[in-house]
């Protein structure tokens, strides 16, 4: 497994709470920087992207185009011509060998607004896996299950393509012999010279998590606006923030239709894929219905909701089916019109990922996990702009869990 660490790479986690300024810091750092230094940044959203080419005035930056051989090798000619460079998670996640060696031979800081997808189930059939490894094509090492692409086989030249590139990093690693996980290749952190991580709650996610497993340091940092500027603080020494205001703004039901998520894993995926449960799928599916239209009141348009994407179509109605926001959503002011939420879920970290982070040695706490998730969610509405907010949330486990954030210093 890739256990390099590069000690002159700082990574910074900045660590601040929805709307307290990490992207307008970020985007006066970049303006105030000397031209020197170069900046690739990358974030969720194509609209995040156009707004740190309008917003960055000191300097040019530019985005990957699928032009040529496509985007990533667009992307590798902007790094090699040293320009500043904006682009999306989803081509960032493809960076590969040749990107990590152009990096490190750069003067490049990166600065990620919100943390990445970086371990994942990878969809491969059984049967494909099985014949890669009887024809020789790979071979999986017995103690660290990670695949290794046979360079002398007679096979190089085949529809395995994906998994010999991401065999080469030791990116793909299989599980127990039963799942394969991807993993994003931590050589990219350390070919930066420092690093900036916009996020909140970033010791419940995964890739904190991730830099634990592969023993990367990393110093917590928050936000704050002093005039008319934002500074870094050390994270022990933020201001606190307000949570009796933040309390005030956001009116939790508190009913019957509460009581179908009573049993700690009620909502979980799992509890979504039981047969036994179809019938109080459909039950849950009025009760959105029920607190959209009695409780809340509120127009179809300021309707917000999420579930597992599998069950949407069992659980969508009259009145929200167009207000389906996905629960993962992160780092996008797209929805800060939404005034009534219902969140649909009990939210656990994937069993085999979880395995997999504590056999690394590596504890997840499943309810900061879960508290996580649900307040980057609940942020995408409009109490991020201090607006008042109904909120449906069934389950029992996930209501407490946000009823106690609301009462302590996190």
């Amino acid at each position: 497994m890739q256990n390099k660490t590069n000690t002159n790479t700082n990574i910074n986690v900045i660590d601040s709470i929805m709307g307290s300024g990490k992207t307008s810091w970020a985007i006066q750092h970049m303006n105030e920087s000397d031209t020197e230094n170069n900046f690739i940044y990358i974030t969720p959203f194509l609209s995040e992207v156009q707004r740190v080419k309008e917003s960055v005035t000191s300097r040019k930056f530019v985005e990957p185009l699928n032009k040529g051989n496509g985007k990533l090798d667009n992307l590798k000619r902007l790094i090699m011509d040293e320009r500043d460079i904006v682009s999306t998670h989803a081509l960032f996640q493809n960076a590969d060998e040749e990107i990590i060696k152009l990096l490190e031979v750069g003067n490049y800081t990166l600065i990620l607004d919100e943390v990445m997808n970086v371990v994942d189930q990878f969809d491969l059939n059984k049967d494909d896996l099985n014949l890669l490894r009887d024809t020789g094509m790979i071979a999986i090492d017995s103690d660290t299950g990670i695949i290794h692409w046979n360079e002398n086989s007679e096979y190089q030249h085949t529809k395995y393509n994906e998994i010999k590139v991401l065999s080469k990093n030791e990116n793909l690693i299989f599980f127990e012999n039963t799942i394969l996980f991807w993993t994003f290749p931590v050589s990219v952190f350390n070919a930066f010279n420092e690093v900036y991580i916009l996020t909140y709650l970033f010791q419940a996610q995964e890739q904190k998590y991730y830099y634990d497993m592969y023993h990367l340091n990393y110093s917590y940092k928050a936000v704050q606006k002093i005039n008319e500027n934002y500074v870094l603080v050390d994270h022990e020494n933020k201001e606190p923030y307000n949570k009796e205001l933040i309390k005030s703004l956001i009116n939790i039901y508190e009913g019957k239709l509460n009581n179908i998520g009573e049993i700690d894993f009620s909502l979980s995926k799992s509890w979504f894929d039981k047969d036994v449960n179809t019938a109080l799928v459909a039950k849950l599916k009025k009760n959105i219905y029920s607190f959209f239209r009695n409780n809340a009141g509120t127009p179809a348009k300021v309707n917000m909701w999420t579930c597992y994407k599998d069950h949407k179509p069992k659980l969508k109605g009259k009145g929200y089916t167009k207000g389906f926001v996905s629960h993962n959503a992160r780092a996008t002011n797209d929805y800060k019109e939404k005034e009534s939420l219902a969140y649909i879920i009990n939210r656990f970290m994937h069993p085999y990922k979880y395995k997999f982070f504590k056999s690394k040695g590596v504890e997840v706490n499943q309810d900061l996990y879960a508290l996580s998730e649900l307040i980057q969610w609940i942020w995408r509405s409009r109490v991020r702009e201090g607006k008042p907010i109904n909120l449906y949330i069934p389950s029992k486990r996930m209501r407490t869990i946000l009823e106690t954030y609301l009462q302590c210093d996190i």
